[in-house]
């Protein structure tokens, strides 16, 4: 059941048919977001499909675990290569402390 959702591509998971690497979901699922929340962020993907990602990542912990970790060092090193000019990380800051005001 679990394989009608998630895929194994380029060496890592993604939900099946779509473009949205299941690192992506689990990190939102273990900060505590609910499955109705992350279907807002991907609005491409079926509360059924984030369900059946969780799904996934319940039963093979050691293997998206691996994933989640060898996907953050690739991103590490793309940004240590590729770093966002001064600007553009102001900017993403404020709003990043937009968004947290409007949570509390």
């Amino acid at each position: 059941m679990d394989r009608d959702f998630v895929e194994r591509r380029d060496g890592s998971f993604y939900l099946m048919g779509s473009r949205v690497p299941l690192a992506h979901l689990v990190r939102e699922f273990q900060q505590g977001e609910p499955p109705e929340a992350i279907r807002l962020h991907y609005p491409t993907l079926s509360l059924e499909q984030v369900y059946g990602a969780i799904t996934f990542y319940l039963g093979h912990t050691s293997e998206v675990e691996d994933d989640i970790v060898g996907r953050r060092r690739l991103e590490d090193e793309f940004t240590k290569t590729h770093p966002a000019p001064p600007l553009v990380k102001e900017k993403l800051e404020r709003a990043r402390q937009q968004l947290l005001a409007r949570r509390s």
